[in-house]
C-alpha cells in the first residue's frame, strides 16, 4: 500500500514506497500512520516533519525522508541476478550418419567410402562429441549451443539423446540448407530457460557468384528466463578452400549483410542484446570481421550500438580454436554493447570468450604444439573435431 500523500513532493516518493514490504494485517489511521495489528511494530509517515516512523519494542526510530528515499533508490538501482545461463559454439567436423542422401554430398561418409564410415565410427563420433559438450560448462550444460557441420536433423536428434547429453533436454532449431557439402548450422537450447519467439533462416546469395551455395545463418529471437530478449545469430561462413584471397569476397559479403541486419535492430532498440557466433573462417582482425561486420576489440569506454568481439584479445595473445600451420581463432563470439554493460538485463560474465581445451581433446605430434584431435582428414583418426569449442557465461538480471 502507498500512503495518500498530497502535494507535488510525493509522486516519486509514493512510487518508491510501493517497493517497501509492509508487514501483513496493517491499517492506516487518520493521520496517515500505518499500524500493524498483530506485530509490535508501527510503520508510517510524519507528514509535517517528513519523517518515517518505525516503533519497535517501545523504541521510536525516526528516519529522515531524504535518507529513506536515498536508501530505497540505492537498493532499487542495484541489479539482482535472477538466472545464470551460458552459450557455447562448436564446429563438430562433419557429423554425418551412414545413410546415403541423394540430395547432399555425403559420399565421403558412407560405408563404401575411403574412410569406411560405418555405424561403429558414427557411434564413436557421437561418444566423443557428447563427452566434449558435457565438459564445457562446469555448472551444467550450456543453455544455448550453436553447432556447425551437421548433416541433418537426424544426427542432431541422435546427438542430444546420446550419453550424458540426454540430461540437458535440448530442443533443436535446424533447417536443411543448400550447402554444397551438405552441412548445416543448428541451435540447441534448453526450453526451461530460453523461449524462441522468432526464427529465421537467412539464405546467402552472392551477387557475384549466384550459383555458389552455402550454409544459412540461423537467426533466433527469444526470451531468457522470461526477462528480456536476445537476438542470436549462428554462422558458418564460406571456407578458405580454394585460397584465402579467392574466397574472401564471400566472407566480406556475409559480414556486410550481418552488419545491415544488426544496424536495423539497433535502429529500433539501441540497447538490443545481440549475440553473433560461429566459425567465421576468418580471424578477428581480418577485413570481413573487423571492417565489414565492424566487430571491435573490447575497449572502454564502450560505444553505443556497437558490436564487440570477445575473441579478439585471446587471439592476439596467441590462443586459437583450430590449428593449421599455427593457431587461428575462426570460432568467435561477438556481442552488442548492452551485453557488456548489462543495461538491458543480460550481461556477459567476462569480456573474453573461453576456448575449451582439455588435454584429452588434443593430438600431440612429435613436432609442434598439441592441437585439436580431429575425426578424419585424408584418413580416419577417430578424434573429436578439428576445432575447439568456445564458451561464454552470462547472467540475466531483474
Amino acid at each position: 500500500m502507498c500512503p495518500i500523500l498530497k502535494g507535488e513532493e510525493t509522486d516519486s516518493v509514493c512510487n518508491a514506497i510501493k517497493r517497501i514490504s509492509y508487514p501483513p494485517e496493517c491499517y492506516r489511521d487518520r493521520s496517515g500512520i500505518l499500524k500493524q495489528i498483530s506485530y509490535p511494530a508501527i510503520y508510517g509517515w510524519d507528514l509535517k516533519n517528513k519523517y518515517f516512523i518505525m516503533k519497535k519494542n517501545s523504541t521510536i526510530i525516526l528516519l529522515s525522508l531524504s535518507v529513506l528515499i536515498l536508501a530505497i533508490s540505492f537498493n532499487s538501482c542495484k541489479q539482482k541476478p535472477v538466472q545464470p545461463f551460458s552459450f557455447a559454439f562448436y564446429n563438430v567436423e562433419n557429423l554425418f550418419d551412414t545413410i546415403d542422401d541423394p540430395h547432399t554430398n555425403d559420399s565421403s561418409f558412407l560405408p563404401g567410402s575411403k574412410l569406411h564410415w560405418n555405424t561403429k565410427k558414427y557411434e564413436h563420433k557421437l561418444d566423443n562429441l557428447s563427452r566434449v559438450m558435457s565438459a564445457i560448462d562446469s555448472t551444467g550444460f550450456p543453455t544455448l549451443f550453436g553447432l556447425s557441420e551437421v548433416e541433418n536433423i537426424n544426427v542432431l536428434r541422435d546427438l542430444i539423446n546420446h550419453g550424458g547429453l540426454k540430461k540437458a533436454h535440448y530442443s533443436i532449431i535446424h533447417k536443411d540448407s543448400p550447402d554444397e557439402r551438405g552441412i548445416d548450422v543448428a541451435l540447441l537450447y534448453r526450453k526451461d530457460i530460453y523461449t524462441p519467439v522468432v526464427t529465421r533462416f537467412i539464405r546467402l546469395t552472392f551477387p557475384f557468384e549466384p550459383n555458389d551455395r552455402t550454409r544459412d545463418i540461423i537467426y533466433s529471437k527469444g526470451v531468457i528466463a522470461g526477462k528480456d530478449t536476445l537476438h542470436l545469430f549462428i554462422n558458418h561462413w564460406m571456407s578458405r578452400w580454394g585460397g584465402q584471397a579467392e574466397t574472401e569476397p564471400f566472407r566480406k559479403f556475409t559480414g556486410s549483410l550481418l552488419k545491415k541486419i544488426t544496424d536495423s535492430i539497433f535502429s529500433v532498440q539501441p540497447n538490443a542484446n545481440i549475440l553473433i557466433a560461429g566459425d567465421l573462417n576468418d580471424n578477428p582482425d581480418d577485413v570481413s570481421v573487423s571492417r565489414n561486420l565492424d566487430a571491435k576489440p573490447v575497449k572502454k569506454p564502450l560505444k553505443k550500438k556497437t558490436l564487440y568481439n570477445l575473441a579478439y584479445k585471446k587471439y592476439k595473445s596467441g590462443e586459437g580454436s583450430l590449428y593449421y600451420r599455427g593457431w587461428d581463432m575462426f570460432d568467435q563470439i561477438i556481442v552488442s554493447t548492452a551485453m557488456l554493460n548489462g543495461i538491458n538485463k543480460i550481461k556477459v560474465n567476462s569480456p573474453d570468450q573461453t576456448v575449451i581445451k582439455y588435454d584429452w581433446m588434443l593430438y600431440h605430434p612429435k613436432k609442434g604444439p598439441a592441437r585439436p584431435n580431429r575425426t578424419a582428414g585424408s584418413k580416419y583418426y577417430g578424434g573429436y573435431s578439428d576445432h575447439l569449442p568456445v564458451f561464454i557465461g552470462m547472467t540475466a538480471f531483474e
